[in-house]
């Protein structure tokens, strides 16, 4: 029994059983045995086991399979041999034999600990502590949603979350304090009233002459929604309507009771009743000449409603609405400009990746200063040395693929003469040309997305994908022909792709046209 075991790569230690017979391996899910690691076709090669022995077979993949550092279309292969793939390096493993050094293999990648959390002693100094319990504490739960949700779509969550919570923790302070100096403002106004009742009206009161007592300004007054005026015992003065009968308002009541108290009688009694309303009270006192002391005659209460609460109101949630609007279109333009600064390195080293395979290019060299990236940029040159290596140990070194410059060049001498929407990318899916048919389809220009990726030019990601998706099929069956339909203004449009591949069986050129659907 054969099994092959990841060496290197992004699945390092990772072991695969070989069943008796055919086995497919490659990207896709439909593969006895799945890679996902860019770089890999969907059906990238075939290990096929006939007892003691086994044979790879490449099954026209992107880009190529190598045995020893050997470019093969088929190959018996033996214990011990390495088989290098876009991104990984996988050894012949023959159970029996070799069982010891695949466990000390595997043990190789346990003693690596990816995060550094459990190898790293939390530091002593205050501001070290604080990320370390940053790091330890809260970035596990995100990770942990990481492994749920895209990262792209976590980032633009977090940033509308703190935009959200920064606008409030600045606008509602503000809004509180206009709203407290504008609560006194109104309650002063409103007191107003209650005294200019309660001097009014104090004499009246304390010789019960009921027809004396005067509150018909108040009947018009801006602002007052109701009152009541009533003696010590809750018998109702004013309005005519109520008189002679006892209190039920609630505030009139709680008002009555607060003023049993005799500590009470000389302030004011005020208390927000709902939104944009508020309830004043005062004490009516009068000079007892029996007594010779003041006394308590009357309550005035006022349920004081101006409009300019609720204009202050709808201000305030007008400004709040406003200030969030105004930072979340700021968010979106910054969460743009950190996503592509963050993708472009990236996108960058596979591109390089890939050249490299190729034999265009000897390490990774990147024009964009990201230090987070540098050590993983150094281990891939490290690999790619060790590859190199191998297969000068190995085998005779492989020769640098073919230039894709004649084969796109000879696809541009058909674009002259397409008779409908046509575009050429590169070996690396870099667009060449797009005929005017294509541009207006498309609603790309040439002119603005020569050398430029499709993810990078196209403003219709998915179109973008779905034509990636089809070149490298297409790359991966020898050239073969390959067709999908996806809407375009609303319309069925057919992709049409053909890998050009050059003798190196390398995809040196792609042939794109778009006819509609019938």
């Amino acid at each position: 029994m054969y099994k092959l075991v990841v060496v290197g790569g992004k699945l390092r230690g990772k072991e695969f059983i070989l069943n008796e017979g055919e086995n497919v391996i490659g990207r896709s899910v439909e593969t006895d045995h799945q890679l996902a690691v860019d770089g890999v076709s969907k059906k990238h090669m075939r290990v096929t086991v006939n007892g003691d022995t086994a044979f790879v077979e490449d099954l026209g993949s992107s880009n190529g399979t190598f045995v020893n550092g050997k470019l093969i279309r088929r190959q018996t292969v033996r214990d011990g041999d390495k088989i290098a793939l876009p991104n990984l390096i996988l050894q012949v493993v023959h159970v029996v034999e070799k069982k010891i050094i695949v466990k000390r293999t595997v043990a190789k990648t346990e003693d690596v600990d990816l995060d550094g959390d459990n190898l790293e002693p939390p530091p002593t100094s205050l501001g070290g502590k604080m990320i370390y319990l940053f790091r330890t504490k809260l970035m596990p739960v995100v990770h942990n949603f990481n492994e749920q949700y895209e990262w792209h779509a976590l980032v633009g969550i977090m940033l509308f979350l703190f935009i959200g919570i920064n606008v409030s923790l600045i606008i509602f302070p503000v809004l509180r304090d206009s709203r407290r100096l504008l609560s006194q403002e109104i309650s002063m106004r409103g007191d107003q009233y209650a005294v200019e009742v309660a001097r009014t009206n104090s004499v009246a009161l304390s010789r019960g002459n009921l027809d004396k007592v005067e509150t018909n300004f108040l009947e018009n007054a801006e602002g007052v929604a109701g009152y009541e005026l009533f003696d010590p015992d809750g018998r109702v003065v004013r309005p005519i309507g109520k008189i002679n009968t006892y209190v039920q308002e609630p505030f009139s009541v709680e008002a009555l009771n607060y003023y049993k108290d005799e500590r009470n009688r000389t302030g004011r009694f005020m208390k927000r009743l709902s939104q944009g309303t508020i309830g004043i009270a005062r004490a009516i006192r009068a000079y007892d000449v029996n007594l010779g002391r003041e006394q308590m005659v009357g309550i005035i209460t006022l349920q004081f409603a101006p409009k300019s609460i609720e204009r202050e109101a709808a201000l305030n949630s007008q400004a709040y609405l406003e200030s969030l609007v105004t930072s979340s279109m700021a968010a979106i333009f910054f969460f743009g400009i950190l996503y592509f600064l963050t993708v472009k390195p990236i996108q960058e080293m596979r591109l390089q990746i890939e050249r490299v395979l190729r034999g265009r290019q000897k390490e990774l060299e990147s024009r964009y200063l990201f230090g987070e990236l540098a050590p993983l940029r150094s281990s891939v040159n490290s690999l790619l040395q060790r590859l190199r290596e191998l297969q000068s140990a190995d085998g005779p070194q492989v020769e640098a693929s073919e230039e894709d410059g004649p084969y796109v060049r000879a696809m541009l001498e058909f674009v002259q003469g397409a008779q409908g929407p046509v575009m050429v990318l590169n070996g690396e899916k870099l667009i060449q040309a797009i005929n005017p048919e294509a541009e207006d389809l498309v609603g790309m220009r040439q002119t603005a997305s020569i050398g430029q990726s499709l993810l990078d030019a196209a403003r219709d990601q998915g179109m973008a994908a779905t034509l990636i998706d089809l070149c490298d099929q297409s790359a991966s069956n020898e050239g073969v022909h390959q067709r999908e339909s996806y809407e375009i203004g609303g319309k069925d449009i057919a992709i049409n792709v053909a890998a050009i591949m050059g003798k190196d069986k390398f995809a040196k050129a792609f042939y794109v046209t778009f006819v509609r659907s019938t």
